[in-house]
């Protein structure tokens, strides 16, 4: 079985069979990942990647997200995917400015606003 991040590096693309590739191999976080690039979801900040998610906005930080379903069950979650997908092929929104500078921290409940 090939490297299914090398294969997508060295398309620098997302084709059809790499896309079928994703989904086998992470199912339904795979295809999640792929919607996420389809819907220009993925966000490139000087700070963090930032995606876009159906609830709320989750920063992603190497191999570590914000969302739920990596805290409560590790691994790599959509988020995680689509930031990969995203800087191995160029599909991601890019912003000039922090991301923190954008969602102030509140220091009484430790969440973003």
């Amino acid at each position: 079985m090939s490297d299914l991040w090398a294969d997508i590096e060295e398309a620098g693309a997302l084709t059809e069979p790499l896309r079928a590739a994703v989904i086998e191999q992470y199912k339904n976080r795979g295809i999640k990942a792929l919607e996420a690039l389809d819907e220009e979801r993925v966000q490139k900040y000087l700070d963090f990647w930032v995606v876009v998610g159906t609830n709320d906005r989750y920063i992603v930080d190497e191999d570590f997200c914000t969302c739920n379903d990596f805290i409560y069950r590790g691994g790599s979650c959509c988020h995680i995917l689509a930031v990969k997908i995203a800087q191995l092929t160029g599909i991601f929104q890019e912003y000039a400015r922090w991301y923190l500078d954008e969602r102030p921290f509140c220091m009484n409940n430790q969440q973003y606003l």
